[in-house]
Parts: structure tokens; C-alpha cells; sequence
């Protein structure tokens, strides 16, 4: 099976958690941040993966306690320039707002804010001052 096929296979199959976790963040509805599900990235799938900020978000169940295969992906996005992000599908489900609010916090540290325009009189000269 190729890479589509499959990553179309996974975003059919998405747990409860990952389908409420999917819900708060597509469509730019974390504070206007874009995240894709399923998504391919070297050899290895991200749950969900915020390309500017360069964070994936993985929604675990009990088949990744202690996983060492995990592990070795993990530092493979990490040396690849990602964070990563590791919650339980239960505190996805039973804390969702706690979870969220440590996505936008990667995010925000990964995006830092454009800079403010400077005041009117710091400008410097504009094409009319020059005439």
C-alpha cells in the first residue's frame, strides 16, 4: 500500500481521542493554527503535525507504554528539527481543554509573534518627506 492509501486508511480509523483531538484542532480552530492529520513525514506517520511551528502531536493508547520503537521515532522527528508531544488517549478525552492548552503553548514558543510596527515618528522618511 503507498503512503496515501495508507495515511487515507489511518484518518478513517482514528480512535475517539484522536477524533476529538481532530475536532479542536482542524480548520485553524486553535487561535488560527494550521495542523494536518495522518500525515507522512520520512518514514513514519505524525498523528498531527503543525508544520510551521514544526511540532507533531501524537495521541497514544496503552499499546505505546514503554514502546521502544516510539522512542526510536521520536528521536528521529527530533533530529529531523520536530517537537514532539505525547498524550493519552484518556487525559485527551477526560482533560481535553489541559491538553489543548499545552499544544498552543508549543506552538506559541515555536511561532513567536511577528513585531509590532514601529510608532508614526520612527518610521523613518517616506517618499513625500523627500520631495
Amino acid at each position: 500500500m503507498d503512503q496515501q492509501s495508507f495515511a487515507k486508511n489511518l484518518r478513517q480509523g482514528m480512535t475517539d481521542a484522536e477524533a476529538m483531538l481532530w475536532r479542536h484542532l482542524r480548520a485553524h480552530r486553535l487561535d488560527g493554527q494550521k495542523f494536518r492529520r495522518q500525515q507522512p513525514i520520512g518514514p513514519y506517520f505524525a498523528d498531527f503535525v503543525h508544520f510551521g511551528a514544526r511540532l507533531i502531536v501524537e495521541a497514544d493508547g496503552g499499546q505505546h507504554d514503554e514502546s521502544t520503537r516510539d522512542r526510536e521515532r521520536d528521536a528521529w522527528f527530533e533530529r529531523n528539527g520536530f517537537k514532539v508531544l505525547r498524550f493519552w488517549n484518556d487525559d485527551i478525552l477526560k482533560n481535553t481543554e489541559a491538553v489543548l492548552e499545552t499544544i498552543w503553548a508549543a506552538v506559541s514558543e515555536a511561532s513567536p509573534s511577528p513585531p509590532s510596527p514601529l510608532p508614526q515618528g520612527e518610521r523613518g522618511a517616506t517618499d513625500s518627506a523627500l520631495e
